[in-house]
């Protein structure tokens, strides 16, 4: 199998560009699933049921979202009745929407994508290690799915890093997002999962991990106050490109770059 990660699309230029180019993506690299980080998608902070629908037209099998997934609050109503939009699994119980979906492809092949939200430097949420684990020992690669992707929301590499080794030899896949910056670490672990710490954001990097970048060097000063705007330059494309074989685990994994400043990858 072959799957797309895509990280977290920043602002109405950069998710136009991910609608325009998943269709062609998806012909071009042969790929059986696109999993799509949303959460900064309207404006930069949220996501709308309007841009949803759109991403799933393009093409996108499952949306994941971080912090930021209630900063549009028409979301509410949405995320409750549509299963392939995640909010973070290790959110409050009780807490709407759902975060983990199973997706079937018309091959027959199946993907589980987890979302969770890490705790060093984010806003409290359940132990994210133990929501983590019980969701690999309620799905088995091979038993429950041909492929297990989880995304983990946070900025602490190394919470992320020991969440991907945590993990190893269970997911066929463990990415970072919400960092807005690709790390340069993709690789396979020992026990067979795909493993990159950030898989950056699509948006423009000319910018402050995609925000206008006059605008965020002054709030850094100490002059900023106006409110944060999204950058609107060339759009980067970043993600991650997972292969797997009849294990589930990653026989490959590649960095995917396109337009904007950043090197092709």
């Amino acid at each position: 199998m072959r799957v797309l990660f895509l990280g977290d699309i920043v602002g109405r230029t950069a998710r136009n560009e991910v609608i325009e180019k998943l269709p062609s993506l998806r012909d071009e690299l042969g790929l059986d699933f696109i999993v799509v980080n949303c959460e900064n998608a309207a404006g930069g902070f949220g996501i709308t049921p309007k841009i949803c629908e759109a991403l799933f037209a393009a093409g996108a099998d499952v949306l994941t979202t971080g912090n930021h997934v209630w900063d549009k609050k028409e979301i509410i109503d949405y995320i409750a009745d549509e299963p392939r939009l995640l909010r973070p699994l290790n959110m409050a119980e009780g807490t709407t929407g759902n975060g983990i979906a199973k997706v079937t492809n018309a091959n027959g092949q199946s993907l589980v994508a987890a979302n969770l939200m890490t705790n060093l430097f984010m806003a409290p949420n359940d132990p994210v290690f133990a929501a983590l684990n019980d969701v690999l020992v309620r799905n088995k690669l091979g038993r429950d799915a041909d492929f297990i992707l989880i995304d983990v929301h946070g900025e602490a590499t190394s919470e992320k890093m020991a969440l991907g080794h945590y993990a190893d030899g269970r997911a066929s896949l463990v990415v970072g997002t919400h960092t807005h910056v690709p790390t340069a670490d993709h690789r396979i672990l020992v026990g067979g999962t795909a493993y990159q710490t950030d898989a950056g954001m699509c948006g423009d990097y000319d910018s402050v991990i995609g925000m206008d970048k006059a605008s965020a060097t002054e709030r850094f000063i100490g002059r900023g106050s106006s409110r944060l705007s999204v950058a609107l330059g060339p759009v980067t494309l970043c993600g991650v490109i997972v292969e797997t074989g009849e294990s589930g685990l990653a026989s490959a994994i590649y960095p995917l770059r396109r337009g904007g400043v950043l090197a092709a990858g």
